[in-house]
């Protein structure tokens, strides 16, 4: 069965990466994009600025961009609604699209922490989308969110960790690629010989959405990890792709460096191997031995921008495990992600509507 799927917001650059994947997707069908009213009603070519490294496919070239409206989204009956839209927007728009009764995979931070809304990281999660069922109480359809781009690439590989080791404390320092604040998120001005101190919320987000993704299912659902915490702080660099996060953690048990290693490198084999899905990559996570890497120019598009790469796994003398993991923001962080939970809801399509 392939689904019908539409694109919310379409020319930024998460919905850019949105179109360009799923116009080629073997699930899904492509049926309509939207934008703001003064981009509707032309061809996409004509009004999107396209950003990606990758050609824009002919397939959508000439597509119609449609109008953010309710309306519109009705005539077209997408079976899936993924949405790109500012937070401002999404925080309205998402819920007049689940009252409606459509599915939504959302990627703005709105709703995140809500116990009955998935905040999903499939190779991670996936058993959390069944709380979705607990939102029939609020309205008909179901909505879904899809993490901080820099919590994507933290909780994938604090998983493994915390599955065989335990986890007490999580430090994370990161350094955040331009794009991941949109478009004309940063002036050349500010940036340019310049790294900035500050991403207005994102400190909290990482801290807060890790413990709800890691977190445990409930019959009133999900209960936030209270077994070890996180403390961020994050920085804004001049890299155009790809998030590097600096990690120190404690963990409940001694564990040696080779121990760490093998728990991120197995990962794919002993905790995901029946997550059978297009998007999903053949190993999440690459552990790399070099002394200095991973590098963004280097290893972003691992997995075809899905893994994320650690490096410099090492042990200091009080016993906190140190390393570094990059990741692909606007892929494993935000599109790639997005598309991955439309997957995993497409599996379960059947007793996710019900």
């Amino acid at each position: 069965m392939r689904f019908n799927v539409i694109v919310v917001g379409s020319t930024g650059l998460v919905g850019q990466r949105l179109v360009y994947m799923l116009s080629k997707h073997p699930w899904f069908n492509l049926i309509g994009i939207t934008a703001s009213r003064d981009k509707a009603n032309k061809k996409y070519k004509d009004v999107v600025k396209w950003s990606l490294d990758s050609k824009m496919p002919e397939s959508i070239m000439e597509m119609e961009v449609y109008d953010t409206n309710l309306d519109i989204i009705d005539s077209l009956k997408p079976d899936i609604v993924f949405t790109a839209l500012p937070t401002e927007v999404s925080k309205e728009f998402d819920i007049q699209l689940v009252k409606k009764g459509y599915i939504v995979v959302s990627h703005a931070s709105n709703n995140r922490m809500d116990k009955e809304v998935p905040l999903l990281n499939p190779e991670v999660n996936a058993d959390h989308i069944n709380i979705s069922k607990l939102q029939g109480n609020k309205w008909k359809g179901k909505l879904f969110k899809v993490p901080n781009c820099a919590t994507s690439i933290l909780t994938l590989v604090l998983k493994p960790i915390y599955d065989n080791f335990g986890l007490r404390h999580v430090f994370v320092s990161t350094m955040q690629a331009l794009s991941g604040a949109g478009i004309n998120g940063v002036s050349s001005m500010a940036i340019l010989d310049n790294i900035i101190p500050f991403i207005e919320h994102e400190e909290e987000k990482i801290e807060n959405e890790s413990l709800k993704i890691l977190g445990e299912v409930t019959s009133e659902g999900i209960k936030l990890n209270e077994s070890f915490y996180v403390s961020a702080s994050v920085h804004r660099v001049n890299v155009l792709e790809g998030h590097l996060e600096s990690v120190y953690l404690k963990t409940n048990k001694d564990v040696d460096v080779e121990d760490i290693k093998k728990s991120l490198i197995e990962f794919k084999e002993n905790k995901i191997k029946n997550l059978s899905l297009p998007t999903k990559p053949l190993q999440p996570i690459i552990v790399r031995n070099e002394k200095d890497r991973p590098q963004p120019r280097f290893d972003r598009n691992e997995g075809n921008g899905m893994s994320v790469v650690v490096g410099r796994v090492r042990k200091d003398s009080r016993n906190w495990i140190k390393f570094n993991v990059l990741g692909h923001n606007t892929i494993r962080g935000a599109a790639g992600n997005g598309i991955l939970i439309g997957e995993l809801i497409a599996k379960n399509y059947n007793d996710i509507i019900q």
